[in-house]
């Protein structure tokens, strides 16, 4: 996730796959990550098979999980009314009637919005006797442009209030990543957490297996929260996985064949898939101006100008420096499905971007679309007379912006 944000405007534009719980688990599992068992289901059949030889193998608890891509899920709220996205059952006729109450229902929490998701999988698992919960997480640093691993005491809290309140209850440590993680720091790191000497090499174990699943499957994010210290049926304590969340690399997924079949489109918004089978990097938002910019930089910029002279913008849409006609075609479709979309902003600077280019991508996708709504257009760089003069010609009704600010004034009081 790369955060942009400067004046006004602030959000956040993805980077990266997200998986489900159970997804991450079988990850981790794979490089040597103890997880509670348990199996996905997508059926209340499949959940009463499931259960059933869970507690037929001596569990005495399980664990429902509704498998959305957001957390909060235990205290979310079902739009039917049934409360909570986890339970723990003891018996199987609990679990089937949870999870008939779970499975096809919207769940709301604090990360999905009152929109809320669709539960379409629930995973199955051991209910852990859990003795102390930890935090576990390998990242990308940015600023070393190294992982670093971040752990915590304080497991099952959220980090960053953690961090807020005791940071120095978080510990960190950076990752040569040409060495990767020597067996001597994840010794350290496994004695800084306190733990008991006879869970010193598990962990450190668990160290070398999480960081080398971030490693191998070119995660963005590991996290691991709750890490928790279990007891085992013979009374001894082990360490355990109970909740899981990985962000992949979207820009080395064509590495990974069998991660990308992990993809749940389900999960993401619509008009953003529309736009990354496009290669435009597109994020909605909650006002009623259309933007449509080249670069980064010039999209916040263009985004914070609507703000300033009173408008408000209707999404972060992304060309990139090499737009051809048939994406700026794609973009306008795309802007134009947003049924909140009062206006239409296009700003370019070409640098690498040629002005007519974009210009002959405008007139055919107005003409395409039968545009109906204002749209300004303001171009400079290369071939911006061609440009300008393509647009002229085209017989088209839009208005011209001879600046950034003369631009975003001009948008703002056609939409108002």
């Amino acid at each position: 996730m790369r955060t942009w944000g400067t004046g006004e405007c602030f959000f956040q534009v993805k980077n990266f796959m997200n998986i489900h719980e159970y997804q991450a688990k079988d990850l981790l599992a794979s490089n040597g990550v103890q997880v509670p068992s348990g199996q996905s289901c997508q059926s209340v059949e499949e959940v009463q098979r499931a259960v059933t030889s869970l507690f037929d193998e001596g569990e005495t608890m399980v664990v429902i999980k509704s498998q959305i891509h957001a957390g909060g899920r235990g205290k979310g709220t079902f739009k039917s009314g049934f409360q909570g996205g986890v339970h723990l059952c003891k018996t199987v006729e609990d679990t089937v009637e949870k999870a008939r109450a779970m499975l096809g229902e919207v769940l709301v929490t604090k990360q999905t919005g009152s929109e809320g998701r669709e539960v379409k999988t629930l995973l199955i698992a051991s209910a852990e006797k859990i003795l102390n919960e930890l935090y576990l997480a390998v990242l990308l640093d940015r600023d070393s442009s190294k992982p670093i691993i971040m752990a915590s005491t304080e497991g099952g809290m959220d980090i960053e209030e953690v961090a807020e309140k005791t940071p120095e209850k978080i510990i960190k440590m950076t990752v040569d990543p040409v060495m990767g993680l020597m067996p001597y720091q994840a010794r350290c790191m496994a004695a800084s957490l306190g733990l008991p000497s006879g869970l010193i090499a598990k962990a450190s174990r668990l160290l070398l297996g999480v960081y080398q699943t971030f490693w191998n499957c070119d995660a963005s994010m590991v996290e691991i929260n709750p890490l928790c210290v279990v007891e085992k049926a013979d009374g001894g304590q082990d360490l355990v996985a109970v909740d899981a969340k990985i962000s992949l690399d979207d820009n080395a997924l064509y590495r990974h064949r069998d991660i990308q079949e992990m993809r749940d489109l389900g999960e993401e918004a619509p008009l953003e898939i529309e736009a990354d089978k496009h290669d435009l990097n597109y994020i909605k938002l909650e006002g009623n101006i259309a933007c449509l910019v080249n670069g980064a930089g010039l999209a916040m910029a263009t985004m914070d100008i609507i703000k300033h002279y009173g408008g408000d913008p209707a999404n972060f849409l992304d060309v990139g420096g090499g737009a051809t006609r048939e994406q700026v075609t794609a973009a306008f479709r795309i802007i134009l499905s947003d049924p909140n979309v009062r206006g239409i902003l296009v700003n370019i600077f070409g640098g690498i971007m040629q002005c007519d280019i974009i210009a002959e991508g405008v007139v055919a996708a107005a003409r395409e679309t039968k545009l109906s709504i204002p749209l300004v257009v303001r171009l400079e760089g290369n071939n911006v007379d061609i440009g300008k003069r393509i647009l002229s010609e085209s017989g088209l009704e839009l208005i011209s912006g001879d600046s950034m600010a003369d631009a975003a004034q001009k948008i703002v009081a056609a939409v108002q």
